[in-house]
Formats: structure tokens, sequence, C-alpha cells
């Protein structure tokens, strides 16, 4: 096969890049080009991860151009721009896809759909105070629970005696790929899905969590003692098991989206139809979810002796605020 002038010639292309830090602690830079065939169809082609001295907007470009002329590809031909939303890729004056702009000035730039959702998810879960809470607590007791290799050989021993416990009275079936080991995850703000992920991988190890939480306050030194007590504590209440599934619900409905927005063929009349689809989910599980969700989570306490929250009692805010409160709510 020749290289990537004999594919995509004098075509026009556009621009996918993005940059992290590797275990080394050195800067790389991904890059991959998008094109359209001889034969009519859409392409991706990987170019590969280039180390860079650095991420400011100058270095990156000077790097992509250089990258670019070796192949034998024109830089006028860039027709799209592909980054996250960091300044110093977004930015108007000086970002990347400015600087690219002022050389191809067809070289539109777009944010990642997919991306600039999480982002939008995660800021909006920042402005409701429990939510913003949870997920502040989800990511110590995670680390908690997997901070060590000893504590993670206890997580998969204990997963190793569940599965054979519930094969051993055919709650579960066996066979190729069913009952493997898993771990916790921890949520990041700019990974897709990662929520999502982390939260279900905690409630399918919720009981197997607990267990090993409970053998290092027994066994464990002063400090992970107290780490260990801090965090059992927290998520044997209901109020967190009922954040816990209720931000599943919500994120197996945007996740859904998420994933939806990142095929390769899609297009933003169909995105927006897809949004406007994901709002009136949203909304239907506010309306008529509440008693299915509730059941849940009373089913999830009951089978693992959480005390549960009395409905119908008074609600009454926490802190100072309790003073002020007027309103006779319920919980």
């Amino acid at each position: 096969m020749g290289g990537p002038h004999s594919e995509i010639g004098d075509a026009k292309f556009c621009l996918i890049v993005d940059e992290t830090r590797d275990e080394s602690m050195k800067e790389q830079m991904a890059i991959v080009l998008r094109f359209v065939d001889k034969c009519g169809f859409v392409r991706e082609r990987f170019f590969g991860v280039v180390h860079v001295p650095n991420t400011t907007s100058l270095t990156l470009k000077n790097e992509i151009y250089s990258i670019l002329s070796h192949h034998i590809l024109n830089i006028q031909n860039i027709r799209g721009q592909g980054y996250d939303g960091a300044s110093n890729m977004r930015g108007g004056w000086n970002g990347l896809q400015a600087l690219v702009l002022k050389h191809c000035p067809y070289a539109y730039y777009i944010h990642c759909f997919a991306h600039r959702l999480q982002l939008a998810l995660v800021a909006a879960s920042k402005e409701v105070g429990v939510v913003y809470c949870f997920f502040t607590k989800l990511p110590p007791i995670v680390t908690t629970v997997g901070a060590s290799c000893k504590r993670f050989e206890e997580l998969k021993l204990a997963q190793e005696s569940d599965i054979k416990h519930l094969l051993a009275i055919n709650e579960i079936e066996s066979g190729s790929g069913l009952n493997q080991i898993s771990t916790l995850q921890r949520p990041a703000d700019t990974r897709w899905s990662s929520h999502l992920r982390s939260i279900s991988s905690f409630i399918k190890l919720f009981s197997l969590t607990c267990v090993v939480l409970l053998k290092v306050q027994a066994e464990g030194n002063s400090s992970q003692r107290g780490e260990a007590k801090s965090a059992y504590e927290e998520i044997t209440t209901f109020d967190f098991v009922f954040m816990l599934h209720l931000m599943k619900e919500i994120m197996l409905i945007t996740d859904s989206l998420c994933q939806a927005l990142q095929c390769k063929t899609q297009d933003i009349l169909n995105a927006m139809n897809l949004v406007s689809s994901t709002k009136e989910l949203l909304q239907k599980l506010r309306d008529d979810g509440w008693d299915a969700l509730n059941s849940n989570v009373i089913l999830f306490c009951e089978a693992r002796n959480i005390d549960i929250s009395d409905m119908n009692g008074r609600y009454i805010e926490r802190g100072g605020r309790a003073r002020h409160q007027q309103d006779d709510f319920t919980i």
C-alpha cells in the first residue's frame, strides 16, 4: 500500500486532533484525517501519535503542518477542524482553530457534539447541590476501595466467591464470556460515558465493596481504618443509594444520545432530533418514573440492611437553613 498521499491525493480533508500527557509525563498529539475517497466513501485514517514539546496552539499548528508537508498533503485542502473545547484549541483569536483558519479560510471548526454534551451534563450537575456532592464523594470512595493491589485482590476474591455461590444456587447462568470479574471505575469529566460506567460498576459491586471496606476497618492501619469507615458510612445511607440509582437512570438516557452523536454518519438535523427525543425521555422519567425508581431503591436497601427513609416524614434542610425553613415538605 502507498502512503497517505496516494490514498487522499488532492482531495479535501478534515483534521481531527487531540493532545494528552502520557505515563512518562510527555505531551503527545494524536492526528486523524477524515476525507472522501475516490469512490465517494467517507474514510478516517489515523496518522499516529506525535511528541510535542508543549501544547501551545502555535506549537501544535507547526507540528501538524510539518506532518502534512512530510506526507505531501496540501494545507489549503483542509476543509474542517475537529478538536476539544480547551482554550488552546478553540480560542477565537489565538487558538489552534484560529491559526489554521488564517491560512485556510474554509477550514471550519467543529467542537465534537458528544464532548460538548458531556461538558454540558457535568456543568448542569454542578448546579444541583445534591448531585454535585454525590459526584464529589464518589471518586474518593472508589479510590479508597482500589487504593492498593491488596484491596483490588480482595475485591476480586470476593467477586469470585460470590459468583461461585450464585452458580451453585442457580441464580446466574454459566457460559463463555459470562460472569467476568470487574472493577470499580472512576468518573472523569471529559471522558464520554465514564460517569455511567462508574455508577453501573458501583451498583454491581456494592455489596462486595462493603465487604472490602469492613475488612479494611478491621485490619488496616489507623488512617486506612478512618478512610474505610468514612466511605462505608457514606455509601450505606438511603440518600447515597437513591442518588446512585437516580443518576444511573438519567445517565442511561443521556448515554444513548452520547453514543449516537459519535456516529461517523451523523448530521446536524438528526442530531437536533436526537436531542429533542432525549429531552422528552428525561421529562417522561420526571413525570412517570418516580414509583419505579423509589421501589428499586427500597428493594436495594432492604436486601442490604440499609435504613430506609420514611417518605411521609417531614423534610428538614441540613445546616443553619433548617431554622428558616417555612414550608412543611415531606421527604
